[in-house]
């Protein structure tokens, strides 16, 4: 007997469907699964089986045939175990339902037929939904998670033995459904608050522009200035994340199986901060399955390297691609996939190895070759695409000592989230969400200077020595200082502010 069931598989976060066409047959006993399987899918045939019988039916002594179409793309992972054992049900006559074109089948199985969590369901759900599957059988632990997309009936299980009797209509499984207005409007109490941080309006008014921008920022200071501290409470001002921004954070986080099942969905955009020993396969991703790394972790939200220099120079050096391409592509012999990576960069550093160079307060102690020597270790392309470089001095007493009250950050995310909420309305059905993002297309159409402005941007491109790209970082810059300004236009005032935000090209642009 011949069975037809569907499953879905991944390739990146991306789904495609997979047929699982199974053939029962007469002849020598034999359980044989082609179509390009890799070890992982061809070790399943014992789990299987073995699960089929503790279920309560036994499989008779013939011969098996899986084949998962398409047979031309390797096939990979745990979750083909429950539509494979659901074929071999259905083809021995175990399943009397037999209307199975619109469901999709995905799980791994225990040998007590046990049905398993399996990683990077959502974007398989998508993808099914794409394909206009009206039904998704899944474990149990997935539900909530799948459960975000809407218009797709969610069916969650424990046991292939209740897969079973739902399918012969012996019992009944309620749809699994969330209210995601409530996840996304539930507000998260943060430990820290940018109203601890004395002082540094500076470095605080940068930090507001990278977040309401999405712009890389880099912060240079001396020991103990506060760069890390305030750096750790950008969390707190960074925009509400859209709900299509949320599929494309949970899709990833999903697949690496960093996803919170309770909740389903990542409501908040993450803040990824890996130590400086970090490889360049962990930062970028990798390995003989890809899996995302650092970069694509960080999609939608903050990547954040402490102490910059002190990173590898190799693995700070493939960053350059992604912060211009905004994707990595990891290829392999049978696949490539590609992975988003929008994130916005946070780095903070010395000016030296002592830390003092350039300093009023404690004079440096290191050679110029030194200083050199470490400046170096960050090459010039890279720091060209970093758009804010900002420079934090230490704190004063007086302003310690203050009782001055600072501002709060849901104070500054409120204008964050003002400054978002332009760009999302400007750049609707563009595909794009901040001001970061724009091409030079779009800087052209919505970054136009008057004369006057053209001859400040002008002498200080000559007086800086700026690269092409730092002329489009500082339009950028001055775009987000507008909308932050609820200004249509950039005006001069935005346009200097943007420019002073490139003077380190100036102070260190001799060192790196």
């Amino acid at each position: 007997m011949l069975s037809n069931i569907k499953t879905i598989s991944l390739n990146g976060i991306d789904g495609n469907l997979v047929e699982v066409q199974t053939d029962i047959s007469g002849g020598l006993p034999n359980f044989e699964i082609v179509g390009l399987p890799d070890a992982s899918v061809k070790e399943s045939k014992e789990r299987i089986r073995v699960s089929i019988k503790n279920s309560g039916i036994d499989l008779p002594s013939r011969r098996i045939l899986i084949n998962l179409a398409p047979a031309n793309t390797k096939k990979e992972g745990t979750s083909y175990d429950l539509p494979i054992a659901i074929g071999i049900l259905d083809a021995l006559g175990e399943i009397l339902y037999k209307n199975l074109e619109n469901t999709i089948f995905i799980g791994e199985l225990s040998l007590d037929g046990k049905i398993n969590r399996i990683n990077g369901i959502l974007p398989m759900c998508i993808e099914a939904m794409n394909l206009g599957i009206k039904r998704v059988i899944i474990p149990k632990a997935n539900e909530r998670e799948a459960a975000v997309i809407e218009g797709l009936q969610i069916i969650g299980v424990n046991t292939l033995k209740e897969v079973i009797d739902y399918l012969n209509k012996k019992n009944d499984i309620k749809e699994t459904h969330i209210d995601i207005i409530k996840i996304f409007n539930k507000k998260n109490k943060n430990d820290i608050d940018f109203s601890e941080v004395r002082g540094q309006e500076n470095v605080k008014r940068a930090l507001e522009i990278s977040a309401a921008g999405g712009h890389n920022c880099i912060l240079i200071g001396s020991p103990g200035s506060g760069k890390t501290m305030i750096a750790r409470r950008i969390p707190t001002i960074l925009p509400d994340l859209t709900f299509e921004e949320a599929l494309e954070v949970t899709k990833i986080h999903s697949i690496s199986g960093m996803l919170d099942s309770s909740i389903g969905i990542v409501a908040q955009r993450p803040f990824r901060s890996p130590h400086h020993t970090i490889s360049t396969t962990s930062m970028i991703g990798g390995g003989k399955i890809p899996k995302p790394g650092e970069i694509s972790l960080a999609h939608n939200g903050v990547l954040f390297l402490d102490e910059l220099p002190e990173f590898n120079r190799n693995t700070l050096e493939v960053l350059r691609g992604p912060l211009e391409d905004r994707n990595v592509t990891i290829s392999r012999l049978h696949s490539k996939v590609i992975y988003p990576s929008n994130f916005m960069l946070i780095a903070s550093m010395n000016p030296c190895p002592c830390g003092y160079y350039g300093s009023l307060e404690k004079q440096c102690q290191c050679s110029k070759i030194a200083i050199q020597k470490y400046l170096n270790k960050i090459s010039g392309p890279l720091l060209d695409r970093i758009d804010i470089h900002i420079e934090v001095k230490p704190v004063k007493y007086q302003k310690l000592n203050s009782n001055n009250k600072e501002e709060t950050s849901k104070q500054i995310k409120e204008r964050v989230n003002n400054a978002r909420r332009i760009q999302y309305i400007r750049y609707k059905n563009t595909n794009i969400f901040s001001n970061s993002e724009l091409t030079p297309k779009m800087i052209e159409q919505y970054c136009i200077l008057d004369n006057e402005c053209k001859k400040i941007l002008e002498l200080a491109f000559n007086k800086l020595g700026l690269s092409a790209r730092a002329y489009t970082r500082i339009l950028k810059v001055s775009r987000t200082i507008a909308d932050l300004d609820n200004k249509r236009n950039i005006e001069k005032s935005h346009l200097a502010e943007a420019i002073q935000y490139r003077n380190l090209d100036k102070k260190y642009g001799d060192k790196f």
